[in-house]
């Protein structure tokens, strides 16, 4: 893994991302070489590099909207290649919307379809390489957990192929003391040093994941397998690396008075407020014709009377109560007994045309005000209502702690969990509202804002 403005991103993913752009940069120079070849250059087309720069650019946005560079693939190759040939239609369209503002970026239909072709053909062969490599045992490196006990359970979330993305869990290490848990078959129950056993087996990181370790914590053979050159990680750590979420099960306060991150002060804050007026006015320019007929579509619905936008009470930044807005998908009564309830799936409630905007999202976009008015953040854990916020609060542990940043139109946890109306749901949530929270950067705005895209054209979440 490599960290990005504390961001872990796989090391893999860097090395495709980097020889992607590479790909396409190169594919105007190629296209154009294609286009004149035997025939006299046309010089109007120089320079050439800010139209590559250009089309690199929009190519790896689409990329990146498309969820192509999350480092999980349960859709198997056919999503891959689903995902990629609606980025390219994306990208298409995005750049001849270009060409017609801007007719001096302009190649030509040849030069231009050369360039093209070459890029989809070029990224499509690069894709069904890294797709078979990234399963080759040899490009995993071999993890071994000090622990078989509960501390060690969590390893159980890591079940599938997908999960462990770069790597693989030989086993478990009984520790004198501790009562194993994990299956016997994967406990290992050493009868050399774990630095010989390490050495034997090619081990390249230990992941520390003992219950108590004032009894039973072998600091020397630690100690033997730091000095000899092999990572030893603690099971918090290797969660938050590998998941980009923060295991509620493993976390201790210590770990947030310790640990690198948290900070939300200075030049930072005056950078993600320029960031949320840049992106929220773009927003607004773009999306005003659908808010149009949004509000067009419900005032026609509800008989030509009724509130078009709805109101309500949300847990802001330093848990300040505000007003949100957002356009009215269920019925005027939706809670006529007075109290609150978690959207459900197949929610009576909700209208026909509540329906459309909860799956598009579009009953999501008067809440670019809030973040113009400074309530909200465009990026940020979701706000929750007070009455749900004070439950939840009682029954999860550090679920207070995500409102130590203001609350976004979409987040983290948008991006990497589905839709949850349910306590469970909102205790995997905070898991990544805490690694948002934590690893907080303009970076990780910049990825959550595209990657948001994939979310609201796939429907992900929606109810």
């Amino acid at each position: 893994m490599i960290r990005i403005f504390r961001h872990f991103v796989p090391a893999s993913f860097v090395f495709l991302i980097l020889i992607e752009i590479a790909l396409v940069y190169s594919a105007i120079y190629m296209g154009v070489e294609i286009r004149f070849w035997g025939v006299e250059f046309d010089k109007e087309l120089l320079p050439l590099w800010p139209k590559a720069l250009l089309f690199c650019s929009v190519i790896f946005v689409s990329m990146t909207a498309m969820g192509l560079y999350k480092n999980q693939y349960r859709e198997g190759l056919n999503g891959v290649v689903l995902r990629l040939a609606a980025s390219m239609v994306i990208a298409l369209s995005a750049m001849s919307l270009l060409f017609y503002l801007f007719p001096y970026l302009f190649l030509g239909r040849g030069a231009f379809a050369w360039s093209f072709a070459i890029a989809v053909t070029g990224v499509l062969v690069v894709r069904l390489i890294f797709f078979n490599s990234i399963g080759s045992e040899a490009l995993r490196r071999n993890v071994l957990v000090l622990g078989a006990g509960k501390r060690a359970e969590q390893f159980n979330s890591l079940r599938r192929k997908s999960d462990q993305f770069g790597f693989r869990i030989l086993g478990y290490v009984h520790v004198s003391g501790e009562h194993d848990v994990m299956p016997e078959d994967k406990v290992i129950h050493l009868d050399v040093p774990l630095i010989d056993y390490v050495q034997q087996h090619n081990i390249q990181e230990i992941v520390v994941a003992l219950e108590d370790r004032r009894k039973s914590f072998p600091v020397d053979d630690l100690l033997d397998c730091k000095m000899s050159g092999i990572d030893v990680t603690e099971a918090l750590c290797f969660f938050e690396r590998e998941t980009g979420r923060v295991r509620l099960e493993t976390l201790h306060p210590s770990w947030f008075i310790f640990s690198d991150g948290f900070h939300h002060a200075g030049f930072q804050l005056t950078v993600k407020r320029s960031f949320d007026i840049l992106a929220s006015s773009m927003i607004l320019f773009l999306t005003w014709p659908v808010m149009l007929m949004a509000i067009i579509a419900i005032f026609v619905e509800n008989g030509f009377k009724g509130p078009i936008f709805y109101k309500q009470v949300r847990v802001g930044q330093n848990w300040r109560l505000f007003q949100v807005f957002k356009f009215r998908s269920m019925v005027v009564d939706a809670e006529k007994d007075g109290s609150p309830q978690w959207a459900q799936k197949n929610d009576s409630r909700v209208t026909r045309v509540g329906k459309f905007l909860r799956r598009s999202r579009i009953d999501e976009l008067p809440q670019i005000f809030n973040v113009l008015k400074g309530d909200m953040s465009f990026i940020g854990p979701r706000p929750e209502r007070p009455e749900f916020v004070e439950q939840l609060a009682e029954k999860i542990p550090y679920y207070a702690e995500r409102h130590r940043v203001k609350p976004g139109i979409t987040g983290w946890a948008q991006v990497c969990y589905p839709y949850g109306a349910s306590d469970d749901d909102a205790r995997e949530k905070l898991q990544y509202d805490l690694y948002y929270v934590k690893n907080y950067s303009l970076f990780l705005d910049c990825l959550i804002m595209f990657q948001t895209i994939d979310v609201v054209i796939f429907g992900a979440g929606a109810r």
